[in-house]
């Protein structure tokens, strides 16, 4: 159980079973990979290199396109390079980022190498807890 007014960060938050992907499989593949891992996103990488995310919001988009998403790549619907944080990020500092954005995930790496992801569930949940655990 954590003090009062002590701060959580990222490192206590997110999920490190990560979803990842390369960024030549199709949107279809990959979100029947993200419906069976129960997830919201799936991280694009090339080699170690953090290429892009694939959320919901990106296969949403796919789909009212019309495109035939067992050809599309997620290379052509992901979202390259995108925002991420460190696992010293305060959670509050995400949810600023994340609110700001209109982000639900942000991935998580030190240096070059990612570490997981955090979404706004977790960072609402992790807030929800906190104040139950005061009350």
């Amino acid at each position: 159980m954590r003090r009062e007014g002590e701060v959580i960060q990222l490192r206590d938050i997110m999920t490190t079973e990560i979803l990842t992907t390369s960024a030549e499989r199709s949107v279809a593949e990959v979100t029947g990979m993200m419906v069976k891992a129960r997830v919201g996103s799936a991280v694009v990488m090339e080699g170690s290199w953090l290429a892009g995310i694939l959320t919901e919001r990106d296969v949403l988009r796919a789909a009212a396109s019309g495109s035939d998403l067992t050809n599309a790549p997620v290379s052509q619907w992901m979202t390259r390079n995108p925002t991420t944080a460190t696992s010293d990020t305060t959670v509050g500092e995400a949810a600023d980022v994340m609110l700001t954005n209109g982000f639900r995930h942000l991935p998580v790496v030190e240096g070059r190498e990612l570490k997981g992801v955090v979404s706004i569930r977790d960072v609402l949940a992790s807030g929800i807890r906190r104040r139950s655990n005061h009350e």
